[in-house]
């Protein structure tokens, strides 16, 4: 039988280095593809990008803005999804909190003060208290928001706040679904991915100990030994 793809999204101002550990240890059951998402800035067109990656079925791991885009490859194309990984997501629209502050990092960029978003924001809000004392993943951080850009910023906040809703499709959602979050995720906190998985019928949660929001990153193993277990004893037999 041949093996599955994965396709791989990552959040905002992160690139393929979100996934680096999962894509090298999951070669041997999936064909793990990691999927820039940072070209278009509208979710529709992501999406459509997303697609035309792959012709056949696949299963997708999307990371904060990845599974927001993924929410959005399910209302496109559920038909080709064998199952969702949802990892530190939000499923709620954009709330005036949240547009006030992505707003104030859009002019922020603009103003040319790029490298206080990823040290404030990315380095020490996304990590656990921790992992932030680890100089080598935060210098890996900041490598990934460099190689995205102010544009790729800009495009990725501004997909993300004409995000709809997607409690309403939750219970749509009938692919094995894996909801994964770190216990300290301070950006998108438990509580939400609990209500996620009471409302996917077919979910699957996991709370990572000692981890914030960039969790395939802060505990690398045991993510990828959760991705492992889904595909083959979830999706692979779905």
């Amino acid at each position: 039988m041949s093996k599955l793809p994965l396709l791989l999204l990552p959040g905002t101002l992160c690139d393929a280095t979100l996934f680096e550990y999962q894509v090298k240890h999951l070669t041997d059951i999936t064909i793990p593809i990691v999927v820039d998402v940072h070209h278009q800035d509208n979710l529709y067109d992501v999406a459509q990008y997303v697609l035309s990656q792959v012709d056949v079925q696949f299963a997708v791991v999307g990371l904060s803005y990845g599974g927001i885009v993924a929410f959005e490859l399910w209302r496109q194309a559920s038909e080709r999804i064998k199952g969702m990984a949802l990892l530190n997501t939000n499923p709620h629209e954009a709330s005036e909190k949240t547009r006030a502050s992505q707003q104030r990092f859009v002019g922020m960029a603009h103003l040319g003060e790029f490298r206080e978003i990823t040290t404030d924001f990315l380095k020490d809000v996304m990590l656990h208290p921790e992992n932030q004392k680890d100089m080598a993943l935060r210098e890996k951080v900041l490598k990934m928001a460099e190689s995205i850009g102010i544009d790729g910023f800009v495009n990725e906040i501004k997909a993300q706040l004409a995000r709809p809703s997607s409690i309403r499709d939750l219970p749509n959602i009938t692919c094995p679904t894996l909801v994964m979050t770190g216990r300290e995720d301070y950006v998108v906190p438990v509580s939400v991915h609990e209500m996620m998985a009471t409302q996917l019928p077919n979910s699957r949660l996991t709370i990572i100990e000692q981890c914030g929001h960039l969790t395939t990153m802060e505990q690398p193993e045991r993510v990828t030994l959760e991705l492992r277990d889904w595909v083959t004893n979830a999706v692979i037999l779905s």
